[in-house]
């Protein structure tokens, strides 16, 4: 299965058939204007969120997950240098500081914070970040969880540098690469069922996930003895336990949403990351088979559905590959060949032994093929 291709188009997908329904939070406006039932792509409103762009664009956050895998494979790892490179010469100069502007149609706040630092401000990277409490920094990260998905240390350090990028707050870092952890293993082979949160609380006390925790196995009381440190490490593993928690209420009989689009009235329909990862992992783990219903699903619950079906897709893709994405969401993407070849080459290169090069000093990632 072609699980890495699988979670970068899949998320690719999920943004794109969200870019014309786009935060309507009236949801009685949302099916005046764009039908009882969304299934496909759709032309932005003109007035509206990413007015201008057409049905299967992508949004500017699809666009630096494209930038994200672009840098990946032309480094065959995560280099920070080539990303923010990227960064100041292919997105900055197209931006001026404000919401409704720029490629894609509009620029979230954690990009629109990081340019006023970077570029009116002068700040050098690493003094960029700010306060949004949004997924963006988890959206771009997808690439590097698929990429670096058999190596758990590897992923969180990169994932948390790149985050760290933008975004500040170590509540919502953890969450991001909590995120991360979960696609990983998604991409790794696992399902999104309710025993992902003792395998991922195995990788924090093996030392792989940078949480701290003081718990023994299924969340006993601690050993006698002194604590461990927790320099380093984010201050809760709680983060790591949303999934498994999310995935069983979605197998819990006595747990009815229905019809699930309504996920987005139990969890919360704006933006922030607490709202939005609950309701992915929810989506996700009620239909881990069923790409279709799951990111329609996700749209169709309006407010900032793009967010959801993104990382809702990334979590479905990753579990049934590229091959179980429809082939009418592929041809109906724009650009789709070129995101395509790019997803091979990503998944060619996350599959490669490790290697150092000279030139950056950067490291691919040994892991067996997914392919």
């Amino acid at each position: 299965m072609q699980r890495v291709a699988g979670a970068v188009m899949g998320a690719l997908i999920g943004d794109a058939l969200a870019l014309g329904c786009h935060w309507y939070y009236d949801l009685a406006e949302l099916r005046r204007e764009c039908g009882p039932w969304i299934t496909d792509y759709l032309t932005p409103r003109s007035g509206r969120y990413h007015s201008g762009l057409l049905a299967g664009d992508i949004s500017q956050t699809g666009l630096l997950l494209v930038m994200q895998m672009e840098s990946l494979v032309h480094c065959a790892g995560y280099v920070e240098k080539d990303f923010t490179q990227r960064l100041d010469t292919e997105l900055f100069p197209h931006l001026d500081g404000t919401p409704m502007q720029g490629p894609g149609g509009y620029t979230n706040q954690s990009i629109r914070e990081a340019w006023r630092k970077r570029v009116p401000e002068h700040h050098p990277w690493g003094e960029c970040a700010g306060d949004a409490d949004t997924t963006e920094g988890a959206e771009r990260a997808i690439a590097i969880a698929a990429f670096y998905a058999l190596r758990p240390k590897k992923m969180a350090e990169a994932v948390c540098s790149n985050i760290a990028l933008t975004q500040r707050d170590p509540a919502i870092v953890a969450m991001s690469v909590a995120f991360s952890a979960v696609l990983a293993q998604l991409v790794s082979g696992a399902a999104l069922t309710p025993q992902i949160g003792a395998t991922l609380m195995a990788q924090v006390r093996s030392g792989a996930l940078p949480f701290h925790t003081v718990t023994q196995g299924h969340l006993q009381p601690p050993p006698q003895g002194a604590e461990r440190t927790q320099a380093g490490r984010f201050t809760s593993p709680d983060a790591l336990l949303t999934a498994g928690y999310a995935a069983l209420a979605a197998a819990d009989p006595d747990i009815v949403i229905e019809p699930a689009w309504k996920v987005s009235l139990v969890y919360g329909m704006p933006c922030a990351i607490y709202h939005q990862l609950p309701a992915a992992y929810y989506l996700a783990g009620r239909f881990r088979e069923d790409y279709e219903s799951a990111v329609l699903h996700a749209i169709n619950g309006g407010g900032q559905n793009m967010s959801r079906a993104m990382l809702t897709g990334a979590l479905v893709g990753a579990q049934v590959g590229l091959e179980g994405i429809p082939r009418r969401f592929i041809t109906g993407l724009r650009d789709a060949q070129r995101y395509l070849a790019l997803a091979a080459e990503l998944e060619q290169s996350a599959a490669r032994p490790v290697t150092r090069t000279a030139a950056t000093g950067a490291s691919a990632t040994s892991r067996s093929s997914t392919g």
